[in-house]
């Protein structure tokens, strides 16, 4: 990081300052522009930049009006590359029970208003609307999840591919290092000049580079003809099929589900009405020292100046002084969809490039010696889960670490507590906190209790957050979640560990409200289990069905896709708001709402176990904080 490091052009008088009167990759992103690692906007446009390659960004453009806003920087001589955002746009705009949010870390201030709903088909159409031009790729988050049919929860209908709704030349999906170098390198070609050269004039028209962009890993390509699908794919169920049957989605659910491994994964082509689109096997994973480069690259990590007058960037705050250590997951959380996204492959950066980055940190004047994070999806995975994912990746048939985990899985800590150990021991950092998520299956499946020794003794603040997610074992199978009684040897095994150091640190457990397969009984058990406890949490999260989750599958068509059973969903805003007042039964708004949910399950004669005393109906109004 240096003061003298400009950030990427986001207007016209930037681009003169560079004397160029166009860029090769203009980024249109539904984010405010953060020139930092963690947001991809400015993480590609650094790399392409670092290959000679000249990128402008234009942050959450206005689709309305005269689309002035699209060409602040011109039209790009190679291509457009639209994204969505950090977050599916939708999941941006709108909370669980489809209510408008009140913030937007993403953008200025943490307002709303920045970006508009289902961000991708909007950016397209107006450049589309705005008339020919380069091809437009789209990636991200949104054109990911969303990149062959899918259940659409704002809506409540099966949607096809958003390539075929965008009308976008190709679609990158996953992480995208490896296919937007691809992309790049045969658009400059076919142009006739290398990076940074050649006028706008000389680049491919859009549509005439479509045979150009295909067989790229990591990508998604549309065609109206069969026979130019590759010889050897897999075919999903159409989407006509996979819109009116829901065993029909449960197939192509877990046909995509089995082909998300780069080494293992097949080539996927989906039949929408007289198109297809063939989605091309996943990209292979950086190796640490690629991981390590992309991180490396001259960021300014900050904010754009532009947005100094509206407060800054609320999500940097969240960032700027973390370290990101890997990448993918192989939990395999049923509701998370980094399975789909990054991947079950763990790609972990070096401990040298960790450190020269948190010396980075340490010489920031804003710094005050707390590194706020080291991890990533899961933080205590750094390691491959088993000798065979690393050479051959992960088995498709089979999960790594579910509700019980694979024979082969291999837990071991040991690397990252020698990275933790010497981050601590820099100059000027004072403490390196651990607040990504750990799997603390993994950590007692880890004979070698070290990590979680060091985990009490340097890396929480007084509280550590976890994630059981429930209390129903038959619940948590359909989360591939591990049982309670795992949770419950973790929360005896924390406790010890802080008695023997002499500390008061308390574990925050976080827990899922209305997932697939909970009812109104099992939140009940849930709230009983809390108040055995003598803890509500004070966040419950609301199950959310985003695309390209098994959860979701589970919702929409009521069936485990993995044994065709029936799966009980809750449904409606009513019953939602019942299981979450239950799990938070201490709050005086959600008096009624327990009340209600004991009636109804016949169990009032719990209410004075939950409520008090006191408990024979609603109170008048709600206590006031003390």
């Amino acid at each position: 990081m240096s003061d003298s490091t400009p950030f990427l052009p986001v207007s016209r008088e930037d681009l003169e300052g560079r004397g160029l009167d166009s860029c090769d990759f203009v980024i249109l992103s539904g984010d405010a522009y953060v020139d930092h690692p963690s947001f991809a906007a400015a993480l590609l446009g650094r790399l392409l930049e670092s290959r000679g390659y000249s990128v402008g960004i234009v942050p959450q453009p206005d689709c309305k009006g005269d689309g002035k806003d699209f060409f602040a920087l011109g039209r790009p001589r190679l291509a457009w590359l639209v994204s969505a955002g950090a977050m599916d746009s939708m999941v941006a705009r709108y909370t669980a029970n489809n209510k408008p949010r009140s913030e937007d870390a993403y953008s200025p201030g943490g307002k709303t208003g920045f970006r508009p709903d289902r961000a991708i088909l909007a950016y397209v159409s107006k450049l589309r609307e705005l008339g020919p031009g380069a091809p437009v790729i789209i990636g991200g988050i949104e054109a990911s999840l969303r990149r062959l049919a899918h259940y659409d929860y704002w809506s409540n209908t099966v949607r096809r591919s958003i390539l075929l709704d965008s009308k976008a030349d190709l679609l990158v999906y996953g992480m995208g290092e490896r296919p937007i170098l691809e992309i790049a390198e045969r658009l400059a070609k076919a142009a006739g000049e290398g990076p940074a050269g050649g006028p706008e004039s000389d680049s491919p028209a859009a549509g005439a580079h479509a045979p150009l962009l295909r067989g790229i890993r990591g990508t998604a390509w549309r065609t109206g003809r069969e026979t130019e699908l590759p010889p050897e794919h897999v075919r999903l169920p159409d989407f006509a099929e996979v819109k009116a049957d829901p065993q029909a989605y449960c197939r192509h659910y877990l046909l995509q589900e089995r082909n998300t491994d780069p080494f293992n994964g097949a080539v996927l082509a989906e039949r929408s009405e007289d198109r297809f689109v063939v989605q091309e096997p996943p990209s292979f994973p950086l190796s640490a020292e690629e991981l390590d480069a992309v991180h490396e690259l001259p960021f300014t990590r900050r904010w754009h100046p532009m947005y100094d007058a509206a407060g800054g960037i609320p999500a940097l705050e969240e960032v700027k002084f973390s370290l990101v250590s890997s990448r993918g997951c192989f939990g395999a959380c049923s509701f998370c969809a980094i399975t789909f996204h990054q991947g079950r492959h763990i790609q972990a950066r070096s401990h040298d490039s960790l450190l020269r980055e948190a010396q980075t940190l340490a010489r920031d004047a804003d710094f005050k010696g707390y590194i706020h994070d080291i991890g990533g999806p899961t933080a205590n995975f750094r390691l491959p889960s088993c000798p065979k994912q690393e050479r051959a990746g992960s088995c498709p048939d089979r999960q790594c670490l579910g509700t019980e985990p694979c024979p082969a899985l291999k837990a071991d800590h040991r690397d990252y507590v020698s990275l933790l150990r010497k981050l601590r021991s820099l100059p000027g950092i004072k403490k390196v906190f651990i607040r990504s998520g750990i799997r603390y299956d993994y950590v007692m499946l880890d004979e070698n209790r070290e990590f979680l020794r060091e985990l009490c003794e340097h890396h929480v603040s007084g509280q550590l957050k976890v994630a059981p997610e429930h209390t129903s074992d038959r619940v948590l199978a359909l989360m591939r979640k591990s049982s309670r009684r795992v949770y419950e040897e973790f929360e005896s095994a924390y406790a010890e560990t802080n008695r023997a150091l002499g500390k008061k640190q308390y574990l925050v457990p976080y827990y899922i409200a209305s997932h697939p397969g909970a009812t109104l009984e099992d939140a009940l058990d849930t709230a009983l289990f809390l108040k055995e406890r003598g803890f509500v949490p004070d966040q419950v999260q609301d199950f959310y069905p985003t695309p390209g989750t098994l959860s979701t599958c589970m919702y929409h068509t009521g069936l485990n896709p993995e044994t065709g059973e029936a799966v009980y969903v809750a449904r409606g805003g009513r019953e939602r708001s019942l299981q979450r007042a239950l799990l938070q039964f201490n709050r005086p708004e959600n008096r009624a709402l327990v009340l209600e949910a004991l009636e109804r399950l016949g169990r009032r004669d719990l209410a004075p176990v939950l409520l008090g005393r006191n408990a024979s109906g609603p109170r008048k109004g709600p206590r006031r904080e003390r």
